[in-house]
């Protein structure tokens, strides 16, 4: 079960981000400007984006096993089309870029119950105490799909061109289809054995005051780790002027070494929250990976040296992913039988704080230079930190594991 929920996880990396190799292509083959390939990129974000609750909403009630066949079946058809419809079947420049943007945009929808969903398998189908490790060990499946699918979709993309490339890579999502409704038949339909946290309907975990700052430090902290995902390889060509192939490699190294650090820490959480309770124990190793991750940020920034600033971005990175279960498995144990629900939400929230970095960056790098820019991650991932004591934990499971604690601290 947890390979198959990795593999999701790296496939739906490597199926976002071959686009991104793909580009030089299909702007010299279709004469796209730049402005109309961010257009095809903000289109698969939208897509994402707004689905995320519906899809976490649709994990709750029908189960995982239905809702990720059906969104792997979906990844295949969205990426085959984004090869052959453009082109092939549409010729003139508004209506392939019409098919771009649409095919992006119901590959959003179709990766958006992802994380969602996958919580919602690790709520039902795995012990509580083994949730943050779980979640940890799928989280790697992200981080090696952010190091090495652009390398090994660029490799394919030069010698079979991008078309065959997104038609190779279709193929992927149905061999996980296959295998995951054959191994989860005996699992459909099962839940977890702990109630809802309200008798009401499950928007109602959304108002819960732990939700809520839940979010809020999920966002912030998405703020500062975008920064990596959407401008390093810039920073490492305009500011440590690294050539393009030395820049890809260092570009690599940060989710390399957050492959290694994630679950380690997820490890490190489980055994922690054994002996504090999940919460506070979930609390402690987030908010102080949080505030490691902006010391070292503040290094890397500041040091003039290409080896120690590389090294610290790494470290920061590694530190600021390893987060990832913390946030998940708490959201989990939060929210009960609308785990789906809830981590749609966050992740939601998570997706906002990544459209602000992609915003905000270019706009303080304009006005106040590269220093400001990567300053203004670590300073919200101090926040981040902060707004994890937000979340309350009840006197009455203080001292006990894996409990149920927000369902009546209403916002």
């Amino acid at each position: 079960m947890v390979l198959l929920l990795w593999s999701f996880a790296f496939l739906s990396y490597l199926l976002r981000m071959n686009i991104t190799v793909a580009q030089q292509y299909i702007a010299r083959d279709f004469q796209f400007t730049d402005t109309q390939i961010g257009s095809i990129f903000s289109a698969f974000l939208i897509g994402y984006s707004l689905f995320q609750i519906p899809g976490g909403v649709l994990g709750d009630k029908w189960g995982p096993r239905l809702v990720l066949g059906a969104c792997g079946f979906w990844w295949a058809v969205t990426t085959a089309l984004t090869g052959f419809l453009p082109g092939r079947l549409l010729s003139s420049t508004v209506a392939v870029l019409s098919a771009f943007i649409g095919i992006r945009f119901l590959l959003g929808i179709a990766q958006a119950p992802t994380y969602p969903v996958a919580m919602t398998a690790v709520s039902g189908w795995f012990p509580a105490r083994q949730h943050a490790l779980i979640t940890s060990l799928i989280f790697t499946g992200s981080t090696l799909g952010s190091a090495f699918a652009p390398p090994a979709v660029a490799q394919l993309m030069t010698r079979f061109g991008w078309r065959t490339t997104f038609y190779l890579a279709a193929i992927l999502p149905l061999i996980v289809m296959i295998f995951w409704f054959r191994q989860t038949r005996e699992l459909d339909g099962v839940r977890s054995a702990v109630p809802s946290t309200s008798s009401e309907s499950w928007w109602r975990i959304f108002r819960t005051r732990n939700v809520f700052f839940l979010c809020l430090s999920y966002f912030l902290y998405c703020y500062a780790i975008s920064i990596f995902v959407y401008w390093l390889f810039k920073y490492l060509v305009d500011v440590r002027h690294l050539s393009i192939v030395n820049s890809g490699w260092a570009n690599s190294l940060p989710w390399i070494t957050a492959s290694m650090m994630v679950p380690a820490f997820g490890f490190l959480s489980t055994r922690y929250s054994d002996k504090v309770g999940f919460l506070i124990g979930r609390r402690r190793i987030a908010s102080g990976c949080l505030l490691a991750a902006a010391l070292l940020l503040f290094v890397g920034a500041q040091a003039a040296d290409i080896t120690i600033a590389i090294g610290a971005i790494a470290l920061s990175v590694g530190l600021l992913f390893s987060t990832e279960s913390s946030y998940f498995s708490t959201a989990i144990e939060i929210a009960g039988r609308d785990a789906g629900a809830a981590s749609g939400l966050m992740n939601l929230a998570g997706n906002l704080g990544g459209v602000a970095a992609a915003s905000a960056v270019p706009l303080l790098v304009l006005h106040y230079g590269w220093l400001t820019a990567l300053l203004s991650g670590s300073l919200l991932a101090v926040l981040a930190a902060v707004a994890w004591y937000g979340l309350r934990v009840s006197q009455r499971t203080a001292g006990e594991s894996y409990q149920r604690v927000s369902s009546e601290s209403m916002v």
